[in-house]
This record gives C-alpha cells, sequence and structure tokens, in this order.
C-alpha cells in the first residue's frame, strides 16, 4: 500500500491506526493501492448494473401479468354475453317426429304399373310414332358413318404420306433452282491451280456475280472448255467440259509473256506487267503471245502455270467467250472450308 500523500510505501499501524513513515501522514483507513481501487470501483459499477437489469425484468414480469390478467378478464366477459344472448333466444316448439314410412308416402306419389296402350288417332299415339321414326332415322345415319370410317382411314393415310413427302420434294426442288440459277458446283481434278486450288477440292462459284457487273482480272471463273464445246456444237445435248483458271487479259488488250512474265498491253498502248504472287507452286518460263483478246472474250490462264492447259494451248480459240463463263469462285466447302481469291 502506497501512502496517499507523498506515494512512499512505508506505511505502518500504530494505536489502530495508519501512520506514513516519510511524511508523517496520518490515516484512519487502510490506504489502498490503484489497483485494488479500481477493482473496487468496477465490483460497484457491475453490482449497480445487475440491480438496474434486475429491477428492469421486475418490471416487465408485472406488466406481463397484468397484460395476461386483462386478457383473462376480456375473455371472461365476452363468454357471459355470449351466454347471456343464449338464454334470451326462443325456444322452438318440439313437433314428433315422422316414421320413414310415412315419409315416404308423402314424397313418392301413386304410380300405375299397368301399361297404357293408346290407339290410332291420339296424342300420345302420335308422339310415340314420331319417337320411333327418329330412333330408326339415328340407327341409318349411324350405320351410314361406319360405311364411311374405311375411305376416311384411307385418305388420313394418305394425307400423312404427303406431309412426310412434301417438304422433302420441296427442299429438292429449291437446291435444283438454286443449282441452276444461283450456284455452281464443281470438284477439281488436277493440280493446275495450285497452290491456290488444291486438286480434288470441291468448289462453290456464284451464277449470279456477273449479272450485276463483268468480269475483272484475277477473277477465278468456272467455264465450258471451249475445244469440247467447239467439237459438239452440232449437238448441243453433249454435257462439256468445265475448266477453273484465272482472268489474265480482259476483252481489247493484248497479252505478251516472255520469260513466264506476263504483261498486258491496253487499248492506248500502255503496257504493264502483271502481279504473280498467286503463281507459287512453280517457276514460270517460256515466251508466248503475243494474244489480242476479242471483245466479249478473257484470257485464262492456270496458277501452276508450268502444269496447265489454259488459254495458251487450246487448239480452236486461244480466248473464253463471255457466254461460256459459268460463275466466279467464292468457296472451298470440301476437305476444307474457305474463302477463295
Amino acid at each position: 500500500m502506497k501512502c496517499k500523500i507523498c506515494g512512499n510505501e512505508n506505511i505502518v499501524e500504530e494505536n489502530g491506526q495508519f501512520v506514513c513513515k516519510v511524511c508523517g501522514a496520518v490515516f484512519f483507513e487502510k490506504p489502498e493501492d490503484e489497483v485494488d481501487a479500481i477493482i473496487k470501483e468496477a465490483k460497484e459499477a457491475i453490482e449497480a448494473k445487475e440491480a438496474e437489469t434486475a429491477a428492469k425484468k421486475e418490471a416487465e414480469e408485472k406488466a406481463a401479468a397484468e397484460a395476461e390478467a386483462a386478457l383473462k378478464a376480456e375473455e371472461a366477459r365476452l363468454a357471459q354475453a355470449a351466454l347471456e344472448e343464449y338464454e334470451r333466444a326462443p325456444v322452438a316448439e318440439e313437433t314428433p317426429e315422422e316414421t320413414e314410412e310415412e315419409t315416404e308416402k308423402e314424397e313418392t306419389p301413386a304410380v300405375n304399373t299397368e301399361p297404357k296402350i293408346f290407339e290410332e288417332g291420339e296424342p300420345l299415339y302420335e308422339a310415340e310414332k314420331m319417337a320411333d321414326a327418329e330412333t330408326e332415322e339415328i340407327a341409318e345415319e349411324a350405320e351410314g358413318e361406319e360405311t364411311e370410317e374405311e375411305p376416311k382411314k384411307k385418305k388420313s393415310a394418305l394425307r400423312e404420306v404427303l406431309d412426310f413427302c412434301l417438304p422433302i420434294i420441296i427442299a429438292l426442288i429449291v437446291a435444283m433452282l438454286l443449282k441452276t440459277f444461283v450456284f455452281a458446283n464443281a470438284q477439281v481434278p488436277t493440280g493446275s491451280m495450285l497452290n491456290t486450288i488444291q486438286k480434288g477440292d470441291r468448289i462453290i462459284a456464284s451464277r449470279l456475280e456477273y449479272n450485276f457487273h463483268d468480269p475483272e482480272r484475277y477473277d477465278i471463273i468456272i467455264f465450258k472448255f471451249p475445244d469440247d464445246v467447239a467439237a459438239h456444237k452440232e449437238d448441243p445435248t453433249v454435257k462439256v467440259e468445265y475448266f477453273v483458271k484465272r482472268i489474265i487479259g480482259l476483252p481489247g488488250e493484248t497479252v505478251t509473256i516472255v520469260n513466264g512474265v506476263v504483261y498486258v498491253t491496253d487499248k492506248d498502248g500502255k503496257s504493264t506487267q502483271l502481279e504473280d504472287d498467286f503463281v507459287t507452286a512453280c517457276v514460270p518460263t517460256g515466251n508466248f503471245g503475243p494474244y489480242e483478246v476479242p471483245e466479249g472474250s478473257y484470257f485464262v490462264m492456270g496458277d501452276n502455270r508450268e502444269s496447265s492447259i489454259d488459254s495458251r494451248f487450246w487448239t480452236t480459240t486461244n480466248y473464253v467467250d463471255e457466254n461460256l463463263i459459268i460463275g466466279k469462285v467464292k468457296f472451298r466447302y470440301y476437305p476444307s472450308v474457305g474463302k477463295i481469291e
């Protein structure tokens, strides 16, 4: 313990008093340490809080008891009022119970079980006759419906077949129309267009492409082989072979090939060396030309120029007439899918 005056701990008890040997202060009670004082204050605070909580709980319990007592009193009052109302109600006079036999007699009228025979001319006779006629008509209609069931069944079966086949027929007709007027489908049997088109590729060309503009340089086209067309000119029913090549010379131009390099001279006499970045399967060689492309015709070559039977080597003509062009090649769909340019 410490002195409250000087804080020294040298305190002794003398004659029921506590004396500090340093400052001489006298205390009638034993001085407490700060920790003990804090603990004491905490205990007092806790006790005060518990007393407050107990008082609050006691008040709540008292209020709940008063509310419950009031509720019970109200219930008792309502029950008493209902009982008094019931006692004031008039009592109905009792009547003797009727036996089941008497009740049945009163409710069930007497029925005459003897059959009555109506004579001709009486109203009921005519009504009975009309009812018999209606019954016969219904029976005849039922027989007629039975006889019509078999044709209806046959008609239903035919309708089912038509419903199944009609979408297939429509799809085939649409496919034929697309193939005839919109798209051209072909398989490339050679490597004359390597590496742009591989041998065995299946390609699709647009038949409508040149309905809107003329063919352009570097377009890849499907066309009827001119030598084949000339050979079967007298018999147009013979199916001619289709070729796939790239347009090099346009109508009115002059095409000349020098050491494998292609030059084009336009109508104004201006010469231009053409692009050849699509020629990747070989190194072009040879000298050909000059070829003066007629109006309405085109000069074509394969991208694999060292292995292509094109405008340079045909026998009947060196050009493709615009009427022989089927369409512009757009896509490859087998063995892979991709755009062709």
